[in-house]
């Protein structure tokens, strides 16, 4: 579903990713994890075509990211993207923000696209928030709505960059209850998280980066059974003992 083969970018003079290669199967999960500044984020935003690269190819579903004659707006609509920070539409309903990309990109008219939003609203646990404003919001809310907004457009893969390290401690289960409902249910998904238990209990693979590396690519129970890396090893020790 989505191959990263020798992936390579820059920022001016500082190299933010180095030669990064992996991919994910159709209905894989693999968790993306690493120290700060180590291109976790850089690299998701890469595979929807959010970041530009410089070297290498990614293919999602077998379209080039990186070819200039990529539609990237209809590429992104196939691959839901949910960020930190939840980017809802601060001035449209709950419901507004999960039908307009529907009516805009996908084409659907308004009562299809208001019977999909109420049916994601139910599964994100929500429908009775549908006329709030996100302002009305918890944070856990919202990002609930983010991910069943990004879910009306019936993607492909789910790209999750750091979805609930902007919230308060008692509201990241109600959005990982979520995700991993999405993951039993065979979404493709890569997940930039520090939330290892929920790594342990949905990832098939793990990913670790450090410095714009992949460090190690490994199956869930190796890498936190005996990860191979010294710097893996470091990371797990100071994050799991917290």
């Amino acid at each position: 579903m989505i191959e990263i083969d020798n992936v390579s970018k820059w920022y001016l003079d500082f190299q933010v990713l180095k030669g990064c290669s992996t991919n994910v199967a159709k209905g894989e999960v693999v968790i993306v994890c690493g120290p700060s500044g180590s291109g976790k984020s850089t690299l998701i935003k890469c595979v929807n075509g959010l970041e530009p690269f410089q070297k290498g190819n990614i293919t999602v579903d077998g379209i080039s990211v990186g070819d200039v004659k990529t539609n990237l707006p209809k590429l992104r609509a196939r691959v839901g993207m949910v960020f930190q920070h939840f980017e809802l539409f601060p001035h449209m309903s709950v419901l507004q923000n999960l039908t307009i990309g529907q009516i805009k990109v996908l084409g659907r008219d308004e009562e299809e696209s208001r019977v999909r939003a109420f049916k994601l609203l139910d599964r994100v646990g929500l429908h009775e928030f549908a006329d709030k404003f996100p302002g009305n919001l918890s944070g856990g809310q919202q990002q609930r709505v983010a991910i069943a907004r990004a879910l009306a457009m019936d993607p492909i893969a789910m790209l999750f960059d750091e979805p609930t390290s902007a919230l308060d401690p008692e509201m990241i289960n109600e959005v990982l209850d979520v995700m991993v409902a999405l993951a039993k249910d065979g979404m493709t998904m890569m997940v930039v998280t520090h939330e290892m238990g929920f790594a342990r209990s949905v990832a098939n693979r793990v990913i670790f980066m450090d410095r714009g590396e992949i460090v190690e690519d490994a199956k869930k129970d190796d890498f936190f059974g005996k990860p191979r890396s010294e710097r893996a090893q470091l990371f797990l020790s100071k994050i799991l003992h917290h």
